[in-house]
Formats: structure tokens, sequence, C-alpha cells
């Protein structure tokens, strides 16, 4: 199986679409591009082609030194942290059952080149932890202080809970979406917004407040009950949120739901619910 493919496949998809608040093909943060988000994953690519077998840990570690290597900022370290348990699983496995077994291999050598990681990619926003903070190395398993973090931090929390905003949230909502004959991009925004809607954004929350992540979450439930896209006054509610998440210098970015929609992405392709186009196959022999 060509996890890689599916992993930079995701990571496109995940970036071009036109989701509230995101950099995507037509918007750009002053420190971050849509460029940056594409080499990114074809840096991270064939890390995660050989996930099976290696050390979660190892993989992360691998992959933030891969796109540091292209671009200068942090675009993907949510994105590895979920991709790399699920491209551990093989091919030939079931995805739910063994990630639950590789969860539940992480030790404190994983958690030690996650933390070496994360501080690579030093991501915006994280300050201090109470119990095994980012500047000290880590005493417990990778799995451990993932949990210490799960109720801050939304890509922490699927370590914790294994992976259920993914697996049980994200991956139906596009299924659900794609089974009506809707486009890609489409699928991939009402996943953004369910996603948003049912779980306050944690990088608005660190960057802005439990308060304001909140409201993001509100707004995005706005958006759906007012129909988007098959309404203007649901079209209507998607601009103003838009608009709201890229002001104050794009701090209400919701990257943490973003994040999951990619992860989202690749579980749905391994799984074969998202069927890649004919034309695409080659690569998937290749």
């Amino acid at each position: 199986m060509q996890l890689g493919l599916y992993a930079q496949i995701a990571c496109i998809w995940e970036a071009t679409a036109h989701k509230p608040g995101n950099v995507h093909r037509f918007r750009d943060f002053e420190d971050a591009s849509y460029v940056d988000f594409l080499v990114s994953a074809a840096a991270l690519a064939p890390v995660l082609q050989m996930a099976p077998g290696q050390r979660v840990g190892a993989t992360v570690l691998e992959a933030i030194r891969a796109t540091r290597t292209t671009v200068s900022t942090n675009t993907n370290l949510g994105i590895v942290l979920l991709l790399a348990p699920l491209a551990a699983v093989p091919g030939h496995r079931d995805l739910r059952a063994s990630l639950e077994e590789i969860l539940k291999r992480l030790d404190v050598d994983d958690a030690r080149m996650v933390y070496e990681a994360i501080r690579l990619a030093a991501p915006g926003g994280l300050g201090r932890a109470p119990q095994q903070d980012l500047s000290q190395e880590p005493t417990v398993s990778l799995q451990e202080a993932m949990l210490l973090a799960a109720d801050r931090d939304l890509v922490a929390c699927q370590y914790a809970n294994g992976f259920r905003e993914v697996l049980d949230e994200g991956v139906p909502s596009l299924r659900r979406t794609l089974a009506e004959s809707k486009p890609m991009e489409e699928a991939i925004i009402v996943c953004h917004l369910e996603l948003m809607a049912n779980h306050p954004d944690s990088l608005i929350a660190r960057k802005r407040g439990i308060a304001e992540a909140e409201e993001s979450a509100m707004r995005a439930r706005s958006v759906i009950d007012a129909g988007w896209p098959d309404t203007q006054a649901g079209r209507n509610a998607l601009s103003k949120l838009d608009s709201w998440l890229r002001a104050e210098g794009h701090a209400r970015n919701p990257g943490a739901t973003a994040d999951l929609v990619a992860a989202s992405l690749f579980a749905a392709l391994r799984q074969g619910i998202i069927k890649l186009p004919a034309a695409w196959q080659p690569l998937l022999l290749s």
C-alpha cells in the first residue's frame, strides 16, 4: 500500500480546500504560504511510506526534520503527529484494531523523539505544562504524555481516545458527503465545519483563550445550520466566519481542526472509502 502517496494526497487536498480561516490555494498567511504546505506534503511522504515497522516517535522526528529542509515555518506538526501512528499500521491490517495496539506500545523513547520533533517544529502558543513540559526530557510513555495534554489539545486527545474524532466523526463525515455525489472540496469543508462545531479548536484556545475557541465552534455551527453550501444564507455565514477567523493576525486559525481533517482524509484513503481517480492508479502500483 502506498501510504506515503496517501499521506501526500491527504495533505494536499486539506491545504487546497477553501476551509475557513486556513491557508489555501488563494489565501496565504504572512508567515506561511500555500506552496509551503505543498512542499511539506512532498517532504513527509517518503517518511510515512516507511512508517510500518518503525517507531512512531522516529517517524514523527524524521518527518519534521524532512519538513524543515524545505520550509522555515511550522506547516505540519499536528498532521505528522496524527499520521505517524495511522501510517504505522501495515496496509493489510485493520486500522482501528491495529492502531489501538500501536498506541499501547508507545514508550518513553517515542516520547523523547516526539518532544525533540516538537521543539524543532517550534509551534506557536504552546506555553508551559505543569507536568512533562516540552522543555524537559519526558519520563513517561508517549501515550501517557499525550493523555496529560488531552484536555487542552485535540491532537494529543487522539492518542488518548483511539483517534475517536478522526475515525468516528471525520471519516464518516467525508463518506456521507461523498456518497451524496458532492465534490471533494465540499466534503472537506463540511468535515472541517462539523469537527470545528463539535470540538472548539485547541489552537485557537491556546492563542486566544477558550472563550474565543467556543465562539468559533458556535459560528461554525451557525454556518451548518444556515444550510451551507446550498443556501445564500449559508454562503454568507461561511464568508463571515472566514473573515472573523482571519482577523487579529490570523490568531484564530483553526489549525487543530485542519490537522484532524488531514488525518480523516488519510484514513479514508487507506480504508478505500475514498477512491483515487483511475488515472492515478499506476502511482499505487509503482
